[in-house]
């Protein structure tokens, strides 16, 4: 049975980030990436529909270590992962990754301080599965937090009547035609904005049908500020002060947003006003009912949504379904909407660690019953990690974060002749919350199979790069809530 020092799950743009960091700072580790797929890149291999971009800067979406360079703050979902399989291929983590590999159980042996993981193995045919055995002294899931197999769909009536192409943006088909035809997009959310611009360049018209409006974002792809940055630093410091800088800005807005909810909403909708014809009902169509950052907001590029409208080529509906039709959608205030094509931009499914079930010496882990330490372990499984993202900010500022910590972990247990650590809760569990301070559909849906945050660091997921970076970067590997087992590792030697 083969044994490695670390096994790291996902090949997305964590797992990545987490080849860079044990390649950089753990060169006596026998470590490979296990993706369960047939291609790296996550989220950006999967979602293949028209128009897909990432929802947050380039400059903090990107990885530190390699900056990204381009002018365009906002990029495409090709161009990321491009970005992401160069990144792997120099760095040589495109050689350690082991596609159609999906780990399905992890046991963690106490007595022999290590995990034992049952991975099923497919191939690019498609045949059927296999199941390999192999262990590891640390495992590191990198699968992000959404659901790959499926998508989230809520019942609709009538759906059978419908004689038209109804569609799932996570499953985009190949073969759909759209040009010249009538769209009905239902959702609000990064999907559903990012879409509507996209099918509007060849459709014949485009709805965008919401229960409820979200708040929508135009930020500039080119920036005077940017291109000054550019022109008088090199490529590797105008993107890390970049980075830097929108981090800040990122986080400092987060901030005046939930301080001072009132006068955001109100910046954010004059914005929207000066983007739309005089007269358009913003306050139905454009006017959240909850506060700023209480869901993530989307962010259109240049505004190319309120441009779409502007224009005449989309529209937005706010309004319930009563049902469907044979030809379109019945709308509970009476309104018809004809479509030959429906896109259900309903939302995602989460998923924790990529499902795989997780044994700590014969008992099964609810990950619903854990606190998280310093948002990337849970208490009382030992030697195991897991890179989750902000939901205030971009993903990999905190996938970064976490993937050095882990490096730094390992080679502290190393220099110390530890086998083991697990975080040790010695507080209160009576406030736990959710792990993710969203309230949007998707979050709340898989609110109790994630597992939750305490009251106070280390065992409160912060939201704060400059709070993590101290803590994470700066702060000491043994803080007092890590246990570590160092008789195991003497008595094996």
């Amino acid at each position: 049975m083969e044994h490695l020092d670390v096994v790291v799950v996902g090949a997305g743009l964590s797992g990545i980030c987490a080849g860079h960091h044990l390649k950089e700072t753990c060169p006596w580790a026998r470590w490979a990436v296990l993706e369960a797929r047939g291609a790296m890149g996550g989220t950006w291999d999967l979602f293949r529909y028209p128009g897909i971009r990432s929802d947050s800067d380039m400059y903090t979406l990107g990885y530190p270590f390699r900056p990204w360079e381009r002018a365009n703050a906002i990029a495409d979902g090709p161009s990321i992962r491009r970005y992401i399989e160069e990144t792997a291929a120099e760095d040589g983590t495109d050689r350690r990754i082991r596609f159609h590999h999906r780990v399905v159980r992890a046991e963690w042996s106490s007595r022999e301080s290590r995990w034992h993981l049952v991975v099923e193995r497919g191939d690019a045919s498609g045949g059927p599965t296999t199941t390999e055995r192999l262990t590891c002294g640390f495992l590191f899931s990198c699968t992000g937090y959404y659901r790959y197999d499926r998508g989230y769909l809520p019942e609709f009536p009538g759906l059978d009547r419908y004689r038209g192409r109804f569609v799932h943006p996570q499953f985009w088909p190949e073969d759909l035609a759209w040009a010249g035809k009538r769209v009905v997009v239902i959702g609000s959310g990064a999907t559903a904005v990012t879409l509507v611009p996209a099918l509007a360049t060849e459709a014949a018209h485009v709805t965008m049908l919401q229960r409820s409006p979200t708040y929508v974002v135009s930020l500039p792809q080119r920036s005077g500020f940017r291109e000054f940055v550019r022109r008088v630093l090199s490529p590797p410091a105008a993107g890390r002060f970049l980075r830097w800088f929108n981090a800040i800005v990122t986080q400092g807005m987060y901030r005046l947003s939930r301080r001072r909810p009132d006068l955001v909403k109100r910046a954010l909708r004059r914005q929207v006003e000066r983007e739309l014809p005089e007269g358009y009902d913003v306050r139905t169509h454009f006017t959240p009912r909850y506060d700023p950052w209480d869901q993530r907001m989307c962010v259109v590029p240049d505004g190319d949504l309120f441009r779409a409208i502007r224009e005449g080529r989309a529209s937005v509906e706010t309004d319930r379904i009563a049902s469907f039709t044979e030809d379109g959608l019945r709308l509970e205030s009476g309104r018809e909407l004809e479509a030959d094509v429906v896109v259900a931009a309903t939302g995602l499914e989460l998923l924790f660690a990529g499902g795989m079930e997780v044994v700590v010496d014969g008992e099964a882990v609810d990950p619903a019953s854990r606190f998280t330490y310093k948002g990337m372990m849970l208490e009382g499984v030992p030697n195991f990690a897991v890179a989750i993202g902000y939901t205030n900010a971009s993903w990999t500022l905190k996938a970064d974060l976490t993937c050095g910590a882990v490096a730094r972990l390992l080679n502290h247990m190393r220099d110390t002749g530890a086998s083991s650590c697990r975080p040790v809760n010695r507080g209160t569990r009576e406030t736990g919350e959710p792990l993710l301070g969203l309230n949007s559909g998707y979050v709340m849906r898989a609110a109790d199979r994630f597992p939750r945050q305490g009251p106070s660091a280390p065992w409160r997921l912060q939201q704060s790069f400059l709070a993590d970076w101290r803590a994470i970067r700066l702060g000491p590997v043994e803080d007092g809530e890590l246990e570590f087992n160092r008789a195991a590792a003497s008595a094996s030697g």
